[in-house]
């Protein structure tokens, strides 16, 4: 019934055309129908979309980047012929969103440490530590996901982030967030093809950082 009034909406003039109120309360008025108002506007919400009714659009905000202010992480992997094993590695790059200015490390593992071991090393490359950086939904960072952008984050990344004095900005998961720190993900792709391409032998042995365990 739903979807036979959306479909017929098509042709009515756009300012009388079905709201989910409206059809919520024809269901109950001339159908009986026991239901959430929620409910219907859910599925009206989807079916609109379904039908070809709408097209969903989503607004996007031009970032304009003081210097300084921020900053991005993330981890991309890559493979190295290690004492003769080929070995997968994980690059660690913090990237300044104003200059575009980055640092990055190699490691045999994305854990943590090297998580943690990686910001020291691009504090110390890059002369100066971002007001804010943005982040993935990193385990190495956040405990819980909590609503919204709210993160629980873990004891030893609030103690790194209370020893520097930057903000965390936790970006949405998966494709949706994937703009919110586009430019070191641009950055991990170019690393790869100026530097990994072909890929890396035995010679990275002195770059490929294991973190420093400490007692």
């Amino acid at each position: 019934m739903i979807d036979e009034w959306l479909v017929k909406d098509k042709d009515a003039p756009r300012k009388q055309r079905h709201t989910a109120r409206r059809i919520w309360q024809r269901l109950g008025l001339e159908h009986g129908a026991v239901l959430s108002e929620v409910t219907v506007s859910r599925y009206v919400g989807r079916r609109r979309i379904e039908l070809g009714l709408v097209t969903p659009v989503e607004v996007m905000v031009d970032q304009d980047h003081e210097p300084g202010a921020e900053g991005e992480v993330d981890f991309g992997e890559f493979y190295a012929e290690i004492d003769g094993t080929m070995t997968k590695c994980h690059l660690f790059i913090l990237r300044l969103s104003a200059s575009g200015k980055g640092a990055s490390t190699a490691f045999i593992s994305q854990g943590q440490e090297a998580f943690l071991e990686g910001h020291v090393r691009a504090f110390e490359r890059l002369g100066g530590v971002p007001a804010r950086i943005r982040y993935d939904h990193l385990t190495s960072a956040v405990v819980r996901v909590l609503r919204g952008r709210g993160r629980q984050e873990t004891e030893r990344f609030i103690a790194l982030r209370s020893h520097y004095g930057f903000d965390s900005f936790f970006c949405r998961p998966g494709l949706e967030g994937s703009h919110e720190k586009g430019g070191v993900e641009g950055e991990i792709g170019r690393f790869r093809r100026r530097h990994l391409v072909p890929r890396p032998e035995s010679c990275l042995v002195g770059r490929a950082q294991r973190p420093h365990r400490r007692r």
